[in-house]
């Protein structure tokens, strides 16, 4: 497995999240909608966890992102289909634990916050279930790192304005500084053999 997951081995871990612990269904509930949300955001796992009830705008679908890394607040909005899933998780979450003792939007199997350990214990089991832990174990901070490539490498394809789209990357990731987001796609073979066939493209060969 390369440094990036595929679209195929992607949708091999949702899959494997689904079926982890049959016995808590709740588990495999919020390990589905946690991998699926980083995958489609770039969240750090922390601001996953820490996010509550009221940080989660159901209808509008903006998430309100707080106590980042860099202590600066930030708003984040999400895909159609990403406040869909959010709606089915809230339903069934609050399905499962009507009485609420967290103010938390994930909750664990036992119906707290989900932990950061109990979050990569889960994520584990899942990589293993879909045959991703074959090199180097897979965290959930890879998915980030994919959701930044994939966004770079589809603007490429478009042909957009990479560097001049950078600043809004680095603002949606929470980074302090746009430079930062250069480490996303430093090495990675498929976004860099991208980066040059364009240049050839428009006579940039040196």
């Amino acid at each position: 497995m390369g440094d990036i997951l595929s679209d195929q081995e992607l949708v091999s871990l949702m899959l494997a999240c689904r079926r982890i612990s049959p016995q808590y269904p709740e588990r495999s509930v919020v390990l589905t909608m946690l991998v699926g949300l980083l995958a489609s955001t770039g969240l750090r796992s922390g601001e996953r966890l820490r996010l509550d009830c009221a940080g989660v705008d159901l209808v509008s679908g903006v998430l309100h992102i707080r106590r980042t890394k860099f202590r600066k607040d930030r708003v984040i909005p999400v895909h159609v289909t990403t406040l869909a899933a959010l709606r089915q998780y809230a339903r069934l979450r609050d399905m499962a634990f009507p009485t609420r003792k967290d103010s938390a939007f994930f909750l664990s199997s036992r119906g707290n916050r989900l932990s950061k350990t109990g979050l990569a214990l889960a994520f584990c089991a899942a990589c293993k279930l879909a045959g991703l832990n074959c090199d180097k174990a897979l965290r959930p901070h890879d998915l980030r790192h994919r959701f930044a490539v994939t966004r770079l490498a589809a603007w490429h394809r478009e042909n957009a304005d990479v560097q001049a789209l950078l600043p809004l990357l680095a603002t949606y990731l929470g980074h302090a500084h746009y430079t930062d987001t250069a480490y996303y796609v430093t090495g990675t073979a498929d976004f860099l053999g991208m980066a040059a066939d364009r240049a050839l493209a428009h006579g940039g060969a040196s």
